[in-house]
């Protein structure tokens, strides 16, 4: 009798036993399902891309903003038909103010200049860059899809060498200029002693290449560094003459500016976006106005590592500021 009760006992803690390792099991389970939705849920809500109902497009600004709004009215004309959505153009202030737009996410295309691009690609990886255009050449600038930092004075001045410069005033664009500062700062510097502020007695930011060349020729400052694609937009317009100038460094070719936009938007809709500007050398007769003001055939696609250039002189430029701190 004791006997068959033990066994029951037995019997019944096997059961206990076995029960409760089911529901162990099935808890595991049920904790397993979870957290592969959850995965999966998160994984989707990442996946998920943007299709704003508007574009904003921005560029750097220049001394002809306006113009430029004007200018490039072809080219939105042609984005809002690709991809079906109303474009709204923002006037920048500096180009930071661009960057900061793409930063918040309030601006979706825009052009930078190439160190600009790279300081903001550097804070938010989805600012992608995927064309720029081709140069034809100009009375400095060289044809293709880049461009050089040249250091110019006037013509008839006392300032012929680079020797000649010192203690004088330089003008420099803005402190996000590729050609009008990161150059001259890191590879054009190498020829003064490595610092601009201490070989020459003042450097003023003037606030666009155009403002620069016009400075040198008005002897507001002693020499500048210009684009040689800005440089010959100044001569274009009749205000100055190539001749008027001395040119006395170039630096080695950079890629020109970039045209980027935010790669969180959706992939049809970067498609289109890309497609519009590509698409510009076989189209329509305002389309084709806007090259010819641009002073380019056709657009290229570019990615990141055409900048990788600009990355190193940053690094650099970073890293000359940090032991000097």
């Amino acid at each position: 009798m004791i006997c068959n009760v033990k066994k029951a006992r037995d019997k019944t803690r096997g059961h206990v036993v076995l029960k409760r390792s089911w529901r162990a099991a099935t808890l595991t389970l049920a904790a397993a399902t979870a957290v592969v939705g959850m995965t999966q849920a998160a994984s989707a809500q990442a996946m998920k891309c943007e299709n704003p109902g508007e574009l904003t497009f921005a560029m750097v600004p220049t001394e002809e903003s306006v113009a430029e709004l004007q200018l490039y009215k072809p080219v939105t004309d042609r984005m809002a038909k690709e991809t079906g959505k109303k474009i709204q153009f923002f006037m920048p202030t500096s180009y930071a103010s661009v960057v900061e737009g793409l930063l918040s996410k309030f601006i979706d295309v825009a052009v930078l200049g190439p160190y600009s691009y790279v300081i903001a690609s550097s804070k938010d990886p989805s600012i992608e860059v995927f064309a720029t255009y081709a140069k034809r050449p100009g009375h400095m600038q060289e044809e293709g899809p880049g461009y050089k930092a040249a250091l110019v004075t006037k013509k008839g001045s006392k300032f012929t060498t680079i020797e000649s410069l010192k203690g004088t005033t330089l003008g420099l664009v803005d402190p996000g200029s590729t050609s009008g500062n990161l150059f001259p700062r890191v590879v054009f510097a190498k020829n003064v002693g490595g610092n601009l502020d201490k070989y020459f007695g003042k450097v003023v930011y003037t606030g666009s290449h155009e403002l620069s060349t016009v400075a040198v020729a008005k002897g507001k400052v002693d020499s500048a560094f210009v684009a040689t694609h800005r440089f010959d937009n100044v001569v274009n317009k009749g205000e100055v003459k190539l001749e008027d100038f001395n040119i006395l460094w170039k630096s080695p070719v950079i890629p020109q500016d970039p045209f980027v936009y935010r790669n969180t938007l959706c992939q049809d809709l970067k498609d289109k976006i890309k497609a519009t500007f590509l698409g510009l050398s076989t189209s329509n007769a305002g389309e084709k106005k806007f090259l010819d003001n641009v002073k380019s055939n056709k657009f290229v696609a570019m990615s990141s590592k055409d900048y990788d250039v600009i990355r190193a002189l940053k690094k650099a430029k970073d890293a000359r500021k940090k032991k000097k701190k």
